[in-house]
């Protein structure tokens, strides 16, 4: 079954499983993803806003959206206001915290035998943080983001300014102003 934005139905997809999925999966290619022609250096994302935004748990859903359209080693900057925190319960932080870098995280999380609960979302971060550097625009103290292996964000326009001059006064900037519900992709590449 599809949804649109009102969670009202837009198609069921029934009978041989594979064949309903890819039907299912087609359509929602069709009505719902956004071609890219090309990566972009830049992705400003969000986590929808609230309730979606209250952690930084929930925060890695848009990250992971932004990771689909942003080159290798480009920039992600993520604004989720994050009041709630990592959040306090949970393993989230402390996998985050105990390890040294994202490619320390996923070797943990890859041993066999290894499973923890939460592991997935910062399975995912970690390998976002493989493909590109991600700065944080919330309300969590830098000090507590950095130990999160991202890059806290004070001031987000002259922080883009900052990447942009980086990366040149004509770099494309790829803004997601829905974040997970953005589900965008580069055109030819699978999705």
């Amino acid at each position: 079954m599809t949804l649109n934005r009102r969670r009202e139905i837009t198609g069921f997809y029934c009978g041989e499983v594979l064949a309903a999925h890819t039907a299912g999966c087609a359509f929602s290619r069709r009505t719902a993803m956004v071609p890219c022609e090309r990566p972009f250096p830049i992705v400003v994302t969000t986590n929808s806003g609230y309730p979606l935004d209250q952690n930084l748990y929930q925060a890695v859903k848009g990250m992971s959206a932004a990771a689909q359209v942003v080159s290798e080693g480009g920039f992600i900057a993520a604004a989720a206001r994050c009041n709630d925190g990592f959040p306090d319960h949970g393993n989230f932080r402390t996998l985050l915290y105990d390890h040294e870098s994202p490619r320390a995280l996923l070797d943990t999380i890859m041993r066999p035998g290894f499973s923890m609960y939460d592991q997935w979302e910062a399975q995912l971060m970690a390998g976002v943080l493989l493909k590109a550097r991600v700065g944080l625009f919330s309300e969590l103290p830098p000090d507590a983001v950095r130990r999160a292996h991202l890059e806290p964000i004070a001031d987000l326009e002259a922080t883009l300014a900052d990447e942009i001059r980086k990366a040149g006064p004509h770099a494309p900037v790829a803004i997601l102003p829905e974040g997970p519900m953005t589900i965008p992709y580069i055109a030819g590449a699978r999705a």
